[in-house]
């Protein structure tokens, strides 16, 4: 795979992580949530911005290469159609106009949230691996990415390690969270194995 597919992909991951954290953040009116996808957003744009730099010299350089690069375009516009409306579903928790009374009816049907916990410097998380951890064991949450820095992680494996300053975006029941947040923070000490 060449640099330019690899920025496609992980513009196309970006996006649809942007879609399920925008959403989560209305149907829960999580302000948290919704500011990442903003975040997001910004990343984006950045990556869209390399990429058509990466298209224009491959364009300059490899005039039979014009058909594909068309594609590339379209496909990119059409990636980033999908992350402005993420985008504007985060603006409209941003704004506080999520809070309508059907999407709370849906929560309380809900058996899943959505919540985000930095971890510390003394957190019992740092520097072991999710097979160690086994943290849907521990409090029923699920880490479906992390942001490292200004990088995400989608679908982190059993072997990623956890580091100082990691923000862990995890699923899982809403009565697992504090014990979640607990054991990133510090809070907690030890794990239960």
């Amino acid at each position: 795979m060449n640099r330019l597919e690899e920025m496609l992909l992980e513009l196309k991951d970006t996006s649809e992580f942007m879609v399920d954290l925008a959403y989560s953040s209305l149907i829960y009116d999580n302000e948290e949530i919704a500011e990442e996808v903003i975040f997001l957003a910004g990343t984006m744009e950045d990556l869209s911005q390399r990429i058509q730099e990466v298209v224009i010299e491959i364009g300059m350089s490899k005039p039979e290469e014009i058909a594909r690069i068309v594609v590339l375009i379209r496909l990119q516009t059409s990636i980033m159609s999908i992350a402005d409306a993420a985008k504007s579903i985060a603006d409209v928790v941003l704004r506080g106009l999520g809070k309508h009374p059907v999407l709370a009816m849906s929560i309380k049907e809900s058996e899943t949230t959505i919540s985000l916990a930095r971890v510390a410097e003394d957190s019992v998380l740092r520097g072991k691996s999710f097979a160690e951890l086994r943290l849907s064991s521990q409090c029923g949450m699920f880490v479906i990415a992390i942001k490292r820095d200004k990088e995400y992680i989608f679908g982190p494996g059993k072997t990623t390690k956890v580091e100082a300053g990691d923000i862990l975006i995890a699923k899982g029941p809403e009565e697992g969270v504090p014990v979640f947040k607990g054991l990133a923070d510090g809070t907690d000490k030890e794990l239960s194995l």
